[in-house]
């Protein structure tokens, strides 16, 4: 199975270089049954990667741009009257995909945004008085911008804890950068090849299910979790003014989940503390809520994460 993982990696190399931390994070998103929110300035290759992974994952793919303008009708769809047969028709949105990347959606009203999140959370959509299943897999990708400022709608934290995971995505070395100029420029670029299915997919989700975790790891994790709610307890009470509210419960879910996929890419039938603390930052990273003193001073969630890394002692 872990040839498969590598099978795909490979595929999606021909055309993204680096950015390794995003597309592992894409892969344990999309096996986990989960959706990733990614945050980068434009050009970093967000849209590149997740078009490569449908199609070595031989999915269907869409993409949204999003805009203030833009109706809940325009990603769910809508009854449309038709006058050739004096009756109404249901016209599907681009929601009805398998991998769906949501383009700055920040830029879009919250109507829009709680339509999206809604479908997210049900793996349904209900048009006029019908309800659909979504066709599973399905994987949201959502990307924000930072350099908008003006326009922008930015998400609830309510609405931010539905995402699995929240990656901040940087520039690349200096010498990944020359590699894509001069891709870019030659137009050398492999075709990818779908090398999974559907059934491969589910097949790897279950494998995935039967990874180990052993108790003392499983405490471990939850000890990370309490330490974001009570960090007077675990010896914190220098950050204990900075966090407003602690990681919420889907982060106890999500962590288990999320260390299972990180062991098994890794080639492991067992979790160990290196796997949690690999993806611990993007799963709590947009689920504890700071404090106003905190942004004053310009202590950050990674920081914050860090701290509790440093304290929780490790089994």
């Amino acid at each position: 199975m872990i040839e498969k993982i590598e099978a795909v990696k490979k595929e999606v190399a021909k055309v993204v270089v680096g950015q390794q931390k995003m597309i592992d994070s894409l892969l344990i998103a999309l096996l986990c049954e989960g959706h990733i929110l990614i945050e980068g300035v434009p050009g970093l290759a967000k849209t590149t990667t997740v078009n490569a992974l449908s199609k070595a994952l031989g999915l269907d793919f869409k993409r949204v741009q999003f805009t203030p303008d833009l109706l809940p009708s325009d990603i769910l769809g809508a009854e449309i009257y038709d006058p050739q047969n004096n009756q109404f028709k249901i016209k599907k949105g681009p929601i009805f995909t398998n991998l769906l990347l949501a383009d700055e959606i920040n830029r879009a009203p919250a109507k829009v945004q709680s339509a999206l999140l809604e479908v997210m959370q049900e793996k349904q959509v209900t048009i006029g008085d019908t309800s659909f299943k979504i066709d599973l897999p399905f994987f949201v990708m959502a990307t924000q911008n930072p350099v908008e400022q003006e326009g922008v709608y930015q998400l609830p934290e309510a609405q931010l804890d539905r995402f699995m995971l929240k990656l901040v995505v940087g520039y690349n070395t200096k010498e990944e950068e020359l590699e894509i100029a001069k891709r870019m420029s030659s137009d050398d670029f492999e075709e990818i090849q779908p090398v999974l299915n559907k059934e491969d997919i589910e097949a790897i989700k279950q494998a995935i299910k039967e990874v180990h975790v052993d108790a003392e790891v499983e405490k471990y994790m939850i000890e990370l979790i309490a330490a974001t709610r009570e960090p007077e307890a675990y010896g914190l009470e220098d950050i204990k003014d900075y966090i407003q509210f602690g990681a919420s419960p889907r982060v106890s879910i999500d962590m288990f989940k999320a260390v299972k996929a990180m062991a098994f890419m890794r080639g492991k039938d067992f979790v160990s503390p290196v796997d949690v603390a690999y993806i611990i930052k993007e799963l709590m990273c947009h689920r504890i809520v700071l404090t106003y003193e905190a942004e004053a001073e310009g202590i950050t969630t990674d920081a914050i994460i860090q701290k509790v890394l440093e304290a929780v002692a490790i089994p």
